[in-house]
């Protein structure tokens, strides 16, 4: 196994949302960032999509998707909306949260920004797949 190249693609993924964050030195934020936005949908995504989901993308990128996960046999319902989901990032990233997501509004935009990095790593199959399991509302931050 060549341990270098996971470390090489998950650096590159990082480097490419710091970019994305319009911080590109800042890479310990897109870490932060990443990892709380990642872990906010793995609760509103059935186990089978997250499975499916993360299985396209870089290995580094899915050990944070998965660190100190307990999959549920349902999703979490009650992330509904996009009100939703910015309010559990937030509470997520709990002291960080500020710095890393500032307020709603901004919040919504560096959710997107991980979205759209996703976007450039998963097949589009994979993506409609992943916003077919989210309720309506909450499509929207997949969008440009």
């Amino acid at each position: 196994m060549n341990f270098e190249k996971y470390v090489e693609k998950g650096n590159l993924f990082l480097k490419e949302l710091a970019q994305e964050l319009g911080n590109p030195e800042d890479r310990e934020k897109a870490g932060r960032v990443l990892r709380t936005v990642l872990h906010v949908l793995r609760r509103r995504l059935t186990t089978e999509e997250s499975f499916d989901l993360i299985s396209q993308l870089p290995m580094c990128i899915k050990a944070v998707y998965v660190d100190g996960w307990k999959p549920s046999p349902v999703p979490d319902k009650t992330i509904k909306s996009v009100e939703d989901f910015i309010a559990e990032v937030i509470e997520e990233d709990r002291r960080s949260a500020g710095k890393d997501f500032g307020n709603e509004k901004h919040a919504k935009e560096v959710i997107k920004a991980v979205f759209r990095v996703i976007k450039r790593h998963v097949s589009d199959g994979e993506i409609q797949d992943v916003k077919g399991d989210l309720p309506k509302s909450l499509k929207s931050l997949w969008e440009d």
